[in-house]
């Protein structure tokens, strides 16, 4: 993950995008996008930025996050201007803490998806120095390539492990929730295993804790989601 974003972030570098921030989470529902602990996020923003914009719950205001959240595609940042009637006080609110930091100009990509719980965008900030109009005519020179490239990117990110190592499973943990994906009983794991039932139990108690989920069930799901299990082992 971390060789593919430095990949990802000098090539956007080289369009004059030297600044990205990525959020997925696969956790979203009809009301809201979910756990803050279930999002993915890369950034080479500055930790200072990230700080207040993602853990303090800025981009929940964030206008182009409202637009990903609605459309998919890509669109230019000229969106916000051409919408700044309708946008709330907060809304207003987060676009002056972004020009605080140099953030005055972009694209953002909203990523299609098959699972309605799904859900990933990237803001791609233009280099200080450069105005929106300056990213609008390199989008029509280069949109195409720079709009493939991040979709390609997405891809792959969507295809590696989750990287949180708070919420990474142990291989027993993996392996019997593996069984469980597979139609097994307790009982079956443990014969499969050479472990008692009530030390699969445990696995599974456990599982569902680093997961953060009610029931067996859900730590399949959210697992697979996050490619933990059924992995190809080097």
């Amino acid at each position: 993950m971390e060789e593919l974003w430095r990949a990802h972030c000098a090539a956007m570098a080289e369009f004059g995008f030297g600044r990205l921030m990525y959020g997925q989470t696969q956790s979203r529902s009809r009301a809201h996008l979910g756990s803050r602990d279930d999002f993915l996020i890369l950034t080479n923003l500055e930790e200072g930025y990230t700080d207040t914009f993602v853990n303090d719950g800025l981009y929940l205001n964030a206008p182009m996050v409202r637009w990903a959240v609605e459309n998919s595609g890509a669109c230019s940042w000229n969106w916000i201007r051409d919408h700044a009637e309708s946008l709330t006080r907060a809304e207003t609110e987060v676009m002056t803490f972004n020009l605080k930091h140099g953030i005055k100009a972009g694209y953002s990509i909203s990523f299609n998806d098959v699972s309605v719980r799904s859900i990933a965008a990237i803001a791609l900030i233009a280099d200080e120095g450069l105005s929106q109009a300056d990213v609008d005519a390199l989008w029509e020179r280069k949109g195409r390539e720079i709009t493939a490239m991040n979709n390609v990117a997405h891809l792959k990110i969507m295809n590696l492990p989750y990287p949180n190592p708070r919420k990474m499973l142990t291989p027993r943990q993996r392996e019997t929730l593996e069984w469980v994906g597979e139609g097994k009983t307790t009982q079956d794991i443990g014969t499969i295993m050479g472990l008692t039932p009530a030390t699969v139990e445990k696995h599974l108690r456990l599982a569902r804790e680093t997961l953060d989920v009610e029931t067996t069930a859900q730590a399949v799901l959210k697992a697979s989601f996050q490619n933990q299990i059924f992995l190809v082992q080097a």
